[in-house]
């Protein structure tokens, strides 16, 4: 299905539908909510196509960002990240990111929840907001279980001897 839908639109496009190409696209989507690279995506398809070249998947990955098959993600560890877009509905709104500050682990969060707010703008300001990123910062659920049990292991032997 995901081939067929990438190929339909790169006809539509006057594009080929080229190994590369469609390597590229599915080291992405094999992925599932990894948020790779372009060196994490050149090693993965590298692995099936030997002669492939950094910098042709440095320009795949422009063209599938120019298609709105792949997104861009900045995640705030100084690298441009990359998931794959709806092929399908490619004018959804993108997902969300929840982002752990203690051990770096990236959860996609799919339900949108501005939906009312951005009605709103356009009622209030005549602004039609057509996409939106939200980056929340926290701590998982594994990060928040080691900090629990270490702090209760601190009040037990705080000042050297049990309490």
């Amino acid at each position: 299905m995901l081939q067929d839908d990438f190929g339909r639109i790169l006809r539509e496009h006057g594009l080929k539908k080229t190994k590369q190409r469609v390597l590229v696209l599915e080291a992405l989507s094999s992925c599932g909510d990894k948020h790779l690279t372009a060196e994490e995506i050149y090693e993965i398809v590298k692995a099936e196509f030997p002669e492939i070249g950094l910098a042709t998947v440095y320009r795949t990955i422009q063209l599938l960002l120019e298609l709105n098959l792949v997104e861009s993600v900045q995640l705030g560890d100084g690298y441009a990240r990359y998931e794959i877009g709806k092929i399908n509905e490619r004018k959804a709104h993108r997902h969300h990111h929840l982002i752990c500050l203690e051990c770096g682990k990236v959860i996609s969060f799919r339900d949108d929840l501005l939906d009312e707010l951005e009605k709103r703008i356009k009622e209030s300001v005549s602004f039609q907001v057509i996409n939106h990123e939200v980056k929340l910062y926290g701590y998982c659920e594994t990060c928040l279980e080691q900090k629990r049990r270490i702090e209760e292991e601190g009040t037990c032997t705080a000042f050297g001897g049990a309490s």
